[in-house]
């Protein structure tokens, strides 16, 4: 019996393990992405401006829709019928 504990408790932690990586590669596409479209390549400030803080903004909201609404079609797909 303690044998199948730990092995739960192995997949349990290797399904958390494989979650934060998930994530973490999507922050980095998402960092990414938006950084390549919305900052300009030649820096002039130190800080962000108005215009590429409004496009980071729009840029983040849109990506994550877009995943959520992937990841809820590739749910709702692997769903029975």
């Amino acid at each position: 019996m303690a044998a199948q504990g730990n092995f739960e408790k192995e997949q349990i932690f290797g399904m958390a393990e494989k979650e934060m990586e998930y994530r973490v590669e999507l922050f980095n596409k998402l960092t990414h992405t938006c950084f390549d479209k919305c900052v300009e390549k030649k820096y002039k400030e130190s800080e962000l401006n108005m215009g590429e803080n409004s496009c980071i903004d729009r840029c983040v909201s849109k990506y994550w829709q877009v995943t959520n609404l992937v990841g809820q079609l590739l749910g709702n797909n692997n769903r029975p019928m």
